[in-house]
């Protein structure tokens, strides 16, 4: 696979993979959203002040190498299978029980990282007070509460 992206002719391909290089992935994709999420669990996961989650298609993903999961369950009453490299521990993506067939790759894990531009912030209670949200920039509380929000935002 190739790093970054590069053009066909209707759709790009973007690829990324673990910090230690056991696992790659390649999306085939038009474009990538992208949010950010600052809910406490995607603290943690990130060691950050926040997740950047790119909700994909799972049919558009392929995968080289080893991965295993665990589930947690979400605030909604629904669980999450958080996807990671058996050789690593990087954290590569989730798919949630609620929203079958979509998957969200997490962002940091693109080769091109760099060139995500987040479309909207999620969970901003739990937002790092130090932290200065654009105001051009949709934001949520906690999340978008139906599927139709969410497609809303996606779309």
């Amino acid at each position: 696979m190739a790093d970054g992206a590069k053009g066909t002719d209707q759709e790009m391909s973007f690829t990324g993979g673990c910090q230690c290089g056991a696992v790659r992935y390649g999306i085939e994709a038009e474009r990538l959203v992208v949010y950010a999420c600052h809910c406490t669990e995607c603290q943690k996961q990130s060691a950050s002040a926040f997740g950047l989650s790119v909700p994909i298609s799972r049919d558009s993903l392929k995968i080289q190498g080893k991965t295993e999961s665990w589930r947690r369950p979400t605030d909604i009453g629904s669980h999450t299978n958080c996807y990671f490299c058996l050789e690593c521990g990087s954290r590569l993506f989730h798919a949630g029980e609620n929203r079958p067939g979509l998957v969200t790759i997490k962002g940091g894990s693109l080769d091109n990282a760099n060139a995500l531009d987040p479309i909207a912030h999620i969970w901003t209670r739990s937002r790092q007070d130090w932290l200065v949200l654009p105001d051009d920039v949709p934001q949520w509380e906690t999340q978008p509460q139906s599927q139709s929000e969410w497609m809303k935002l996606l779309l």
